[in-house]
């Protein structure tokens, strides 16, 4: 990953699965003056990551870092009242995936 990047990655980072538009990526990866200067300039960046696999898009053009999906096929899905009774008394409910660590999406 280059600099961009790399910015761009830790700041969605922060944001854990949450899609976030690319104003507001542009906004606050980069500097106030970059962004005053260049409001678009992180969206070749996303468009980039997003066609290496390391970022994933929404219908409405938001972006988020890309979950690395479970292979367990124990788990299954669960009602939001029973997952969290069952996070309560400490179970695993959770059926989607995780951001990786940081060296899976540097191969990418």
């Amino acid at each position: 990953m280059d600099g961009d990047e790399r910015d761009i990655f830790q700041f969605l980072k922060t944001r854990g699965l949450e899609f976030v538009n690319a104003m507001e990526v542009a906004r606050r990866a980069g500097n106030k003056r970059r962004f005053y200067e260049e409001p678009d300039w992180a969206k070749a960046v996303l468009m980039r990551m997003q066609e290496r696999g390391i970022l994933e898009h929404d219908p409405s053009g938001r972006y988020r870092i890309k979950p690395v999906s479970r292979k367990d096929k124990d788990k299954h899905w669960v009602a939001p009242d029973i997952a969290k009774i069952l996070n309560e008394s400490g179970v695993d409910t959770e059926a989607g995936g995780d951001i990786a660590s940081d060296e899976y999406y540097e191969e990418l």
